[in-house]
């Protein structure tokens, strides 16, 4: 009996990363369609905390806890803001006669930087 509630489960985690793999594959790949069409709308959309969203809800449905899930959520709401370090190539872009993949790359590369300024913020927390 317990190897079966364990096949059970097995079969069921399965469902739930395929279903989640899928739900974030569609939405990525409608935001990327997007921005060739209304490059406004796909901003705005990819600004949405869309994959915040559906990271919290299959967070908390694949591990049922709510302490775990309200700390999750106070690492996002910091990391947001340290998170737009990646932008920071883009803005200067012109200016410095920067290609998109110099811009990319410096903005990982600060996207590296805000992990441990981020690191540092959930400790205080």
């Amino acid at each position: 009996m317990a190897v079966l509630l364990q096949l059970i489960l097995q079969v069921n985690s399965m469902w739930l990363a395929i279903g989640k793999t899928i739900i974030a594959a569609v939405l990525i790949s409608f935001v990327s369609w997007l921005s060739g069409k209304k490059t406004g709308l796909a901003g705005f959309l990819t600004a949405l905390p869309l994959t915040t969203l559906l990271a919290l809800a299959f967070s908390h449905m694949e591990w049922g806890n709510s302490d775990q899930s309200v700390e999750y959520a106070k690492s996002v709401f910091i990391a947001i803001p340290v998170s737009l370090l990646f932008f920071i190539p883009f803005l200067f872009a012109q200016k410095l006669n920067l290609g998109f993949w110099a811009c990319y790359s410096s903005g990982v590369a600060l996207l590296g930087v805000g992990y441990f300024i981020h690191s540092s913020l959930v400790k205080l927390m």
